[in-house]
């Protein structure tokens, strides 16, 4: 794999009719500014995840970093792309953290990502006609939508708690999205959390004690994960993880398809690669105590919004992420963000997640009229929403497993009999997989 990179043109400019393709760059010194832009865009969405986990915000960021560069390793350095916390994992890790401790939580982590790793495998081999199959555009949006929308209650507990802030952040984040145009407009839940936290300290709802007393340079916090064989009981948590690993995928394939559409289509060759390189990172975050990784559409908004799609400027956004990690203060400084901030850029953040689902169905004109599609999304959506739990034993099935199992389950049952009986005479659909956790995209 070489780490070598054509410069375009001159190196200081892109015609309006051109890109800066992922093996070409411009000027370093453009480079890092790119990089710079990458890092602001990936920061909100990253650092959210562990703030409303507890996580250590330093550790998933070095984690990030970690994970891009083995990203971008992984699929020939031909792959723009960066690693950020994935939203998916909030729900089962906020809801077994308490149970069962980070260090047990970080087992379901794993899991997933060896999941991924295995279906990266498969893919390379097979290519993704059977995801495809497995889930078409209605079980895929469900599965998006339920998993933003299992976490409501998550937003109202913070709401609640400070509603002055959390309504000064909401509206922050709305008018950011259609005041600012371009970088400013996709960032704009980074740009309500901001606005929020300044409202907070001026109210004196921040304590800023912590974080005066941490260094400024030293090591994360690391956490080994527990052994499962040892602690049996832990095997009983990974049904509400695992059914993550459907949403990731679905993220990934989309990532890999935008790519391919403002680049280069061989670009789509890359898919089981970066399903791979995404599972890799997501189980060594989990070894280390980190949160599981996934492409981040923000940075898609980014490269659309320069046309650099050069791979050098994740280098310098996945380094600059190792270095913010290295730092215990920046770590201390995030976990000061008082619980109305969270509320209320949460309300925005966890309904955004429920729309994609729905922008799902829309891209690809889901029939809503066909039983099968119907009743695939009602009961679904149901049993996210209402974070329905089943129980057997030691091993429970939370809203967003039992969801995203209803969803495929009822789809493909009713499909079969509707053929077996002659009382459905449509197609199964395909999906093009356009979904994406991090909302941030779209102004």
């Amino acid at each position: 794999m070489p780490l070598t990179w054509t410069v375009k043109g001159d190196g200081r400019s892109v015609a309006a009719d051109q890109i800066v393709a992922p093996y070409e760059r411009l000027s370093w010194p453009r480079t890092v500014g790119i990089g710079a832009q990458h890092v602001v865009a990936m920061f909100g969405a990253t650092f959210l995840v562990p703030v409303l986990t507890g996580f250590p915000p330093s550790t998933t960021l070095f984690f990030s970093g970690i994970g891009t560069l083995l990203f971008l390793i992984i699929t020939g350095n031909r792959l723009p792309s960066y690693l950020g916390s994935s939203f998916a994992f909030i729900a089962p890790i906020t809801a077994l953290t308490a149970a069962h401790g980070r260090a047990g939580v970080l087992v379901g982590i794993i899991a997933v990502g060896l999941l991924l790793l295995i279906i990266g495998l498969i893919v390379q081999l097979t290519g993704t006609g059977w995801l495809e199959v497995l889930m078409p555009p209605v079980v895929a949006g469900a599965i998006v939508a339920l998993i933003g929308l299992n976490l409501a209650g998550a937003a109202k507990s913070n709401f609640v708690k400070q509603p002055v802030i959390a309504v000064i952040t909401l509206l922050a984040v709305i008018l950011c999205a259609v005041v600012f145009r371009g970088l400013l407009g996709r960032l704009s839940i980074f740009v309500g959390v901001v606005i929020g936290y300044v409202a907070a300290v001026i109210a004196g709802d921040v304590d800023f004690r912590t974080v005066a007393d941490a260094a400024w340079i030293g090591l994360p916090n690391f956490t080994a994960p527990t052994n499962p064989f040892t602690h049996p009981q832990l095997f009983g948590i990974l049904p509400a993880f695992l059914p993550i690993v459907l949403a990731l995928v679905a993220e990934n394939v989309g990532h890999v398809r935008g790519v391919a559409q403002m680049t280069d289509p061989s670009v789509n060759r890359l898919t089981g690669r970066a399903l791979i390189a995404d599972g890799l990172s997501t189980m060594i975050a989990g070894a280390g105590g980190g949160s599981g990784t996934t492409t981040y559409g923000e940075n898609i908004g980014v490269m659309a919004a320069t046309r650099v799609y050069s791979t050098a400027a994740y280098w310098v956004a996945a380094i600059v992420a190792i270095l913010l990690g290295l730092s215990p203060k920046i770590g201390a400084a995030i976990n000061t963000i008082p619980a109305g901030v969270l509320g209320g850029v949460t309300t925005a953040l966890y309904g955004l997640i429920g729309i994609i689902g729905v922008k799902i169905w829309i891209d690809n004109k889901v029939d809503f009229a066909r039983p099968a599609n119907q009743l695939t999304a009602a009961v679904a959506l149901i049993i996210g929403i209402t974070d329905l739990t089943f129980h057997q034993g030691q091993v429970t099935i939370g809203g967003i497993a039992l969801g995203s199992i209803a969803a495929v389950v009822i789809y493909h049952l009713m499909k079969i009999v509707a053929r077996w009986r002659g009382t459905d005479p449509g197609a199964i659909e395909h999906t093009d997989f356009r979904a994406d956790l991090e909302p941030a995209d779209e102004p």
